[in-house]
């Protein structure tokens, strides 16, 4: 977590941004992305070339003496930050927009640069010279920080803190997915050092760090002392897709910044033809749009013989089931809509998944848990692809708790069903002799079965109802008499003080 100086040090670089004319969040986050990408290029040129230097092997810059831009022909070095940011504010700022740009953008082809390849039609915003100066500075004392800090993730938790700033909802219901939400969902699905892990609708691939978090803590030595597994976990392991190239920048930059060298985070309407992957991901974690709607044309046939629909949120539903491979994994966020919904479409996504596969838990949040993004009430689906069904009890919990107040502050409280939601999901066998009287209990599917598909889980729990026993009323009415008694004494002192 962000702090102290730090923190300090990250607002006031926001607060450069501001007061300059840039005060869209995504574009200010958008453009440090930019100057984060221009800085880590030359930081990992220069750690590369020092290697070399120690193992006596031959090295070649990513900043050779000449290169190319347009018809220019430039001294490589002066694209370096850590040589243009000595240069007075106009010179920095005529490098930095007719050589530095052109550069990163035209690296596409060096698989030195990974960073390059989301940079294709990045666009140079920061609008005066001595702005970019203040920013360069600003940032030098950010980077000047981190390296101070023992916390060798110091750059995710900058990154991190940057994304909090986001605040708006995005026009066909995107949000920002609450980090203890995530890190909630993947742990209850324990990645593993071979998994082919996939969100859909990645956004700022919050889902996907995560999963690379949990594996770095919990699965350190099999992840990263063997090489095949490393690899994977570098090049082939986590996989995004988004249709804002913002998003898609930052996302990138975010899985980059925790430590995946080569995330594949790409361009893609994820319900139309354009995706063709099918069975072939083990894990999807994801919070797809909620209230969108498409036309039936865009949509991929496959995901329309699954449930004929216009609703983002239930063909992403069937487009997990097309995605997963058999065997494979999905915990994803859902509208309270989709639990009950009586619509046909609605009735047949959540058959599949039942009948067809494997359900096995609705966690039901309270509906502040996005605020103050937006109020929608939301459910955690967990279910595996098996092609054949498998259903045979499903786990229901009622959280009523996440650790933070559930208005628009969302201030820490010390209630939090989270950790008792992991213990319980990670032992189910245990849940068997759970009353419906209880947060969590079982459902057979039979149940379900014979209540349309109706995964909401007030139609499963039982209330409680504990009798309270009230005094006769004759005894109510002698105590009205005798209160109504002392406040006409009292009245009668009160007069007498004021000599009325």
């Amino acid at each position: 977590m962000i702090t102290g100086e730090l923190k300090s040090k990250i607002d006031s670089l926001w607060e450069i941004f501001w007061t300059g004319g840039l005060t869209n969040p995504l574009d200010v986050i958008e453009q440090m992305t930019y100057l984060m990408f221009i800085h880590d290029l030359d930081a990992a040129d220069t750690l590369r070339a020092k290697e070399c230097a120690m193992l006596g092997l031959p090295f070649e810059s990513i900043f050779a003496d000449e290169v190319q831009i347009g018809t220019q022909t430039v001294d490589g070095t002066q694209l370096k930050w850590s040589v243009f940011h000595d240069f007075p504010a106009q010179k920095m700022y005529s490098v930095m927009q007719e050589w530095v740009f052109p550069f990163i953008k035209n690296l596409h082809g060096d698989k030195e640069s990974a960073y390059s390849k989301y940079m294709s039609d990045a666009i140079f915003k920061v609008p005066t010279p001595l702005m970019l100066d203040k920013i360069v500075t600003a940032m030098d004392g950010i980077y000047e920080q981190m390296a101070k800090l023992s916390d060798t993730d110091a750059r995710g938790d900058l990154y991190e803190y940057l994304l909090s700033k986001l605040s708006t909802a995005g026009v066909n219901g995107q949000f920002r997915t609450p980090r203890h939400i995530i890190k909630m969902m993947v742990e209850l699905m324990q990645p593993r050092a071979d998994e082919l892990i996939c969100d859909p609708a990645c956004g700022t691939s919050g889902f996907l760090v995560a999963a690379s978090d949990y594996l770095k803590e919990h699965r350190k030595a099999e992840v990263f002392f063997n090489r095949e597994n490393k690899a994977h976990y570098m090049n082939r392991m986590f996989t995004g897709f988004d249709m804002d190239r913002t998003m898609l920048r930052i996302g990138a930059m975010n899985m980059m910044t925790h430590g995946v060298e080569n995330p594949f985070i790409e361009y893609r309407d994820s319900l139309s033809d354009q995706n063709p992957d099918r069975e072939r991901f083990s894990l999807i974690l994801a919070n797809p749009p909620f209230k969108g709607s498409l036309d039936y044309e865009t949509v991929s046939t496959d995901l329309l013989k699954v449930c004929k629909t216009k609703k983002t949120e239930l063909l992403f539903l069937a487009l997990f089931l097309k995605m997963l491979k058999i065997g494979g994994r999905c915990t994803c966020i859902v509208p309270d809509g989709v639990l009950f919904g009586s619509s046909t479409a609605h009735k047949a996504i959540r058959k599949e998944i039942i009948e067809g596969n494997r359900l096995e838990a609705v966690i039901s949040m309270p509906s502040g848990v996005f605020k103050p993004y937006a109020g929608v009430s939301t459910a955690v689906l967990i279910f595996t692809k098996t092609g054949h069904g498998g259903t045979d009890k499903v786990w229901f919990y009622d959280m009523r708790a996440d650790g933070f107040s559930l208005d628009d502050k969302r201030s820490p409280v010390s209630e939090n069903d989270i950790p008792d939601i992991i213990a319980r999901f990670g032992n189910l066998a245990a849940e068997e002799g759970r009353a419906r009287t209880e947060q969590s209990f079982l459902v057979p599917v039979e149940e379900i079965v014979g209540n349309d598909y109706d995964l909401s889980i007030n139609k499963y729990k039982q209330t409680e109802y504990k009798p309270v026993e009230y005094p006769p009323t004759s005894e109510i009415m002698a105590e009205l008499r005798e209160l109504e008694m002392q406040i006409g004494e009292e009245m009668e002192k009160l007069e007498q003080l004021l000599g009325l």
